[in-house]
């Protein structure tokens, strides 16, 4: 059993040699042999899309939307001008390497995946949340 730790001040911790650990002594640097062999090389796995979410329950609210159907037709529309826009410039300004990077192959395979869970979900999303915070709005200044 090692000797008790002594104690001079509450703050200050007295150390005696048998409480010091030996470092053990390298003759050199490592040689093939004593390091673990290579792991076996990983097969590469296939992503499935995960299944799509049920679309969020219906508000208890009123039936009315929040905007007239032509104005939203007209905002997505403004909003798909705009990300094409914005992907037609990012073509232009490719960065030329030696090959696509598995940011790219990810990216290419999850844009359809995304943007068929956002066209399903996004809007009742949206309205959804634009309703609670005019309710809550209201009801603070009815309060």
């Amino acid at each position: 059993m090692p000797p008790p730790i002594e104690h001079v001040h509450d703050d200050v911790l007295k150390l005696d040699p048998s409480m010091l650990v030996e470092e053990p002594v390298h003759a050199g640097p490592p040689s093939q042999a004593d390091l673990p062999p290579p792991p076996p090389p990983r097969p590469v796995a296939v992503v499935t899309p995960p299944k799509p979410l049920p679309p969020p329950p219906p508000l208890p609210a009123h039936d009315a939307t929040l905007v007239a159907p032509e104005t939203a037709a007209a905002a997505a529309s403004s909003v798909g001008d705009l990300v094409r826009t914005l992907i037609a410039e990012r073509e232009q300004v490719a960065v030329y390497r030696s090959g696509p990077t598995i940011e790219d192959l990810v990216r290419e395979e999850i844009r359809p995946i995304m943007k068929q869970w956002l066209d399903t979900h996004l809007p009742p999303l949206v309205e959804r949340l634009v309703r609670a915070e005019i309710e809550r709005v209201i009801h603070r200044t009815t309060s």
